[in-house]
């Protein structure tokens, strides 16, 4: 029992953290709300210039999600051939000298465990893709000669936010997926891995110098937009 609870725990905190972290958000702004701020900015200038720099920017953002899309599509295949090479790995695994017994079941069910994160990182990665895909194409479809509502821009801005989102996503499952590999030193060990994987994500997210600094950008940007309406 303690095996499987130890072997399923990255995967189930993986998707409960996914589902905790946007309640904590209603409380205090994460960094990628903060973010979400500049990227209505960044739609709100791109509808004022006619020049390749938004375009630029689009295409390296779905070039770094389409590189660990990539890599998760070589992760899924080397499981994959992991899966046919078991009693070599488990000869591996004994000749370690680890104070463990290994199965083949729980080897096996390890396995499908981290093969259905990467498989998630994949799936949220190219939805990513996608999003961020629709995103240019909303982009260019803006009119600059006769102007864009607000409507517009907060429904391409969500857009981009909605990208923005299952990239987490899939570096999340990224992260949590490292944490699985401690299982073949101890039981218990991917445990205390995912406890240490959420304490770091969350100050990221929540208490890092990168969410201060941006918050201060938003504030700045906040008050420069105050300012130009009372002129």
């Amino acid at each position: 029992m303690s095996t499987l609870i130890s072997t399923l725990f990255p995967l189930i905190t993986y998707l409960g953290y996914n589902i905790i972290v946007p309640q904590v958000e209603k409380l205090r702004p994460s960094l990628s709300v903060i973010m979400n701020m500049q990227r209505r900015r960044w739609v709100a200038n791109a509808t004022l210039r006619e020049s390749p720099f938004d375009a630029i920017l689009s295409g390296n953002i779905m070039g770094s999600v389409s590189f660990l899309a990539s890599t998760a599509v070589l992760l899924i295949l080397a499981i994959f051939a992991v899966f046919g090479q078991i009693p070599a790995l488990m000869d591996t695994l004994d000749s370690l000298s680890l104070d463990r017994v290994y199965t083949l079941v729980d080897v096996q069910l390890h396995l499908v465990v981290m093969l259905a994160m990467f498989v998630l990182a994949f799936f949220a990665f190219t939805l990513s893709l996608r999003q961020f895909n629709h995103f240019c194409i909303m982009l260019g479809a803006i009119d600059h000669v006769g102007g864009t509502t607000d409507e517009e821009i907060d429904a391409i801005t969500r857009m981009n936010a909605l990208g923005a989102k299952n990239f987490n996503s899939g570096i999340r499952a990224y992260y949590f997926s490292v944490a699985s590999v401690a299982w073949f030193i101890s039981e218990w060990l991917p445990i205390a891995a995912c406890i240490l994987t959420i304490m770091i994500l969350a100050h990221r997210e929540f208490f890092s110098s990168a969410h201060r600094t941006a918050a201060s950008a938003a504030v700045i940007a906040a008050r420069r937009q105050q300012e130009k309406l009372k002129l």
